[in-house]
This record gives structure tokens, sequence and C-alpha cells, in this order.
């Protein structure tokens, strides 16, 4: 078994502590009318914008996600949160560096023993959630699991959706796709985004993300046989149908959207295995990425 396959099926019990944890960190944690800015690189700027559309849709307070390197200094935030795995990325650490002293930080990662704990001012870890494999799986989730909780929004539903996304088989014919096409709303357009780099970087595979009703503005004109595309959340009214006029593969999502997203990754190493790739070993891909000065 694959180190991404391990840590993808260990998702529903790292979920269950991050919602047990939650209360302890949340002095750490975005307080109910603070003007917020998420940050992250690659899959946590992902996450970064389905918590940011979360927070700001329950009401509570104006809520940004930026990819770290494109973080408006212009703007002023009560409380910058950084999503990062490794703790070394290093567009979080200088982001963080330049809004010392004059914007209170959070970085929420998987390892203290790393330059972030010095950069942020306020830090919570998730171990127990840390990764061996260049491909983020777990650690991601289980951040969104903290903060869906620390907003109210996490339920035990959730984690029992997990663990039937990791036993219920794929649709017939998914893995045959030669191109993916995964759909959002309102904070799953971020999972979206998530879903379509997990099938690139573990499978190399033709794949692209909208949100929902952008996809009928020119996105399904390359839907055909051969071609599939899974919604993450509640469909658009009717469009489940018109995916299925053009002859391509529809999925739709009956899960949480965060326990379809864990389906996503097990489709991700099966397309992998069926075009004989190693999911550990992604091309052109390291765990981290740390630019020289």
């Amino acid at each position: 078994m694959s180190h991404v396959e391990d840590e993808l099926n260990s998702q529903p019990e790292c979920w269950t502590r991050a919602a047990a944890r939650a209360p302890e960190h949340g002095g750490a944690l975005p307080a109910p009318g603070e003007r917020v800015a998420i940050v992250g690189c690659g899959t946590s700027y992902f996450m970064a914008q389905a918590v940011a559309a979360l927070r700001e849709g329950s009401g509570q307070g104006e809520t940004d996600a930026f990819a770290a390197s494109e973080f408006p200094h212009g703007r002023s935030y009560d409380r910058v949160v950084a999503l990062t795995r490794s703790g070394t990325t290093t567009e979080v650490l200088e982001l963080l560096g330049e809004l010392r002293g004059r914007t209170r930080t959070t970085a929420i990662t998987a390892d203290p023993a790393t330059p972030v704990m010095d950069a942020a001012e306020d830090l919570v870890v998730l171990d127990f959630a840390d990764e061996r494999s260049v491909v983020q799986t777990r650690f991601a989730t289980t951040a969104l699991t903290l903060l869906r909780t620390h907003l109210g929004l996490h339920t035990d539903a959730v984690v029992a959706d997990a663990r039937t996304a990791l036993r219920s088989d794929l649709p017939q014919g998914l893995v045959d796709c030669v191109q993916f096409t995964f759909l959002g709303r309102g904070w799953t357009v971020g999972l979206a985004s998530e879903a379509g780099l997990k099938m690139r970087e573990a499978s190399l595979a033709w794949t692209e993300a909208y949100p929902a009703m952008e996809y009928r503005h020119g996105p399904i004109s390359i839907t055909t046989h051969g071609t599939a595309t899974w919604m993450l959340g509640e469909a658009p009214d009717g469009l489940p149908e018109q995916v299925r006029e053009t002859g391509g593969l529809w999925v739709a999502g009956g899960l949480d959207p965060l326990a379809e997203l864990v389906r996503v990754q097990r489709l991700a190493v099966a397309v992998a295995a069926a075009r004989g790739l190693d999911p550990d070993r992604p091309r052109h891909l390291t765990r981290s990425v740390i630019l020289a000065p």
C-alpha cells in the first residue's frame, strides 16, 4: 500500500481527533467578528478558499483567501491564518515575516519543529495528521475539519460519510475516463479545485475545476463519452441532465462534500495504478516548496 493510500484511509480517525481538540485551540483561531485572511499554497490554498466561504457564509466575519504569494499588503486584517503542512514553505514564511508586529498571525501545521514555529504568533499543531507522502490528503482535510468544528459546522455525520466514502465502490467506468471535471458551489468550489489537483498530482490526469454554474459557460463543450463530471455538493437544477445528454459520466455528490473529496482521493490512486504510476512519486513535485534565496 502506498503512503498516499494509507494516509487517506486514516482520515475518519484524524477528523475525530481534530474535532475533539478544537476547543483547546479556540484562542488561536479567528473569533466572531474579526476580519480574517486565510493563506496557503497549493492544497492549503484551496482549503483556505473553503474555510473563507464557510466562515463568511455563517456570519462570523469578513473572510478572504489568498495564495500566500498573492497576499494584498494594502488591506488590513485582524488576523491572518496560514495553513502549512510542512512549516517550511517559502512564500508562507516570507508573508508571516512581513506581517510580524502589525497583524496577528496563526499557523496551522503538522510539524512544530520547523521555521513556522517562530514565524507565527499563534500555532496549532496537528502532528497526528502529518504525512510521509508528497501528495497531501489527511492534513488538509483534518485542518479543514478543525476549522469547521471551530465554526460550529462539523457533525459526527461527516465522519460517518468519510467511512462510507472509503468502503463504497467507485462508479463503474470512472477509472477509465480520459478527462475529469470537478464542480462546486460556495465553500465546495475550493474542494473542487483540490479534487482536480489531487488527480493531476497522483495520476497525471487531465482535470479541470469550476464553480458549478460556470460549467455551462464554455467548459461543458469538452464533455463527451469518456469524460466524467463530478459534483461536490448539491448540483444546480438541470445540470446532471445536461451532462448526461453529452454522453459524459455524471457523478453526483451524495455524501458530505469533504467525504466526497475522500472518494476523489481514492480515484486518484486507482487511476495511478491503472496507468502504472506510483502516487508516492509524483512527477516534478517535492513535499515542500523551498525557494533558493
